[in-house]
């Protein structure tokens, strides 16, 4: 099983940044699509960001557009999250999920578990003043 590690969140006043990172032991994560996913408690689980294998194509929820970059450095084999101006609505846990399917090249912001095979265990983000 693909093993994903998040990490980067914390607890930030509005208006502040914070950098999600996603990182893999023992698979490239430039192999695979990866999607950046969040849940506030008793809401559904809504897609942020993905990136596609080789980081040729990337993609951003509404709610985030012009705040939250996605990126991918393949050397430190990290996936990233960059987010500025952090609103409280925000505040969730975090997610990386990774799409192992070589076909479609592209990703997709709806969590399907039989499209994102593999997800990590969650970073916090609150966002609160």
């Amino acid at each position: 099983q693909m093993q994903l590690v998040e990490s980067g969140g914390g607890l930030v006043q509005p208006g502040e940044s914070l950098r999600l990172s996603c990182a893999a032991s023992d698979v490239s994560l430039d192999s695979v699509h990866i999607g950046w996913f969040r849940q506030a408690p008793g809401k559904e689980r809504e897609g942020v960001a993905c990136i596609t294998r080789g980081g040729f194509m990337w993609s951003h929820a509404d709610s985030v557009k012009g705040r939250f970059t996605i990126s991918r450095d393949g050397a430190k084999n990290m996936v990233y999250l960059q987010m500025n101006g952090l609103e409280p609505e925000d505040t969730g846990l975090y997610y990386c999920a990774a799409d192992p399917n070589p076909f479609p090249p592209i990703c997709t912001l709806v969590p399907r578990e039989g499209t994102y095979a593999h997800w990590g265990q969650g970073t916090q983000v609150t966002v609160s003043s």
